[in-house]
């Protein structure tokens, strides 16, 4: 097994796969955040890519989001906005990419995980995928990711995911707007991903570029409001209350 995970691709007749791993939950540390970006910029400036398909491996989780381990580790507030700004950078390179990006979700969601969900232009999940938001009680909250995630499921949705941090199944995830598709099986799951990336593989590459920027009309402020919320969880990790929650996690 890959102790330190990974991001690969797979082209196949238009369609661009982007997988990645961790051992831990399909966690994404820095590295792995910084790998997935960069995938999803070069697969965009691609010809030959028409379309992509961001997906996990393993079954249970799709991604545990951030790498705990890194948090753990934070100690300035450089330090906590860089590692923060880590999914913020993908979501823009999300944002900014003009091939459509089908999401297949199958598994459980949490963290800025439902930031890379909420990014993708279509998703569909396996009805395992519950999703859930647990930074509050942290001390912290899902600032970098919270337009990706208000923008695909609306601000009640979003409150409620934030406020209360328990776990929501893939039904309520699928009537608030995060999945367009829910399936009982990853048979089927796969067929729907294939059939729906194949069908977007023949449609004018001009056309999908315009149409993704339609879709993503009014937030070309999201760079500068990503940056701006990675500098206030920066500060925000540092607080008392959350290094006392983070030493009493140590201790256990």
């Amino acid at each position: 097994m890959n102790e330190t995970g990974y991001v690969k691709t797979e082209y196949l007749e238009g369609i661009k796969k982007i997988t990645f791993f961790h051992p831990k939950g399909n966690s994404l540390p820095s590295e792995l955040l910084t790998a997935l970006a960069c995938e999803i910029t070069l697969s965009g400036k691609e010809p030959e890519s028409r379309v992509i398909i961001l997906q996990s491996e393993g079954e249970k989780v799709f991604c545990s989001g951030a790498s705990f381990d890194e948090l753990l580790s934070i100690k300035t507030y450089e330090e906590g906005r860089t590692f923060f700004l880590g999914f913020g950078n993908v979501i823009l390179a999300m944002k900014n990419c003009p091939k459509m990006i089908i999401g297949r979700i199958q598994g459980k969601i949490v963290g800025g995980g439902l930031g890379i969900v909420s990014a993708c232009d279509y998703t569909i999940a396996h009805q395992s995928a519950s999703v859930r938001l647990s930074e509050f009680s942290l001390g912290i909250g899902p600032f970098v990711i919270a337009s990706a995630v208000a923008r695909k499921m609306g601000t009640a949705a979003f409150s409620r995911l934030t406020t209360d941090t328990e776990w929501y199944d893939s039904h309520w995830a699928k009537q608030n707007g995060l999945f367009y598709d829910v399936v009982d099986s990853i048979e089927e799951l796969d067929n729907k991903v294939n059939k729906l990336s194949a069908k977007l593989a023949g449609y004018s590459p001009q056309a999908a570029g315009e149409l993704k920027k339609l879709l993503w009309h009014g937030t070309d402020d999201w760079e500068q409001l990503i940056q701006q919320r990675a500098e206030t969880v920066g500060n925000l990790v540092l607080s008392d209350f959350t290094r006392d929650y983070l030493k009493q996690f140590i201790d256990k």
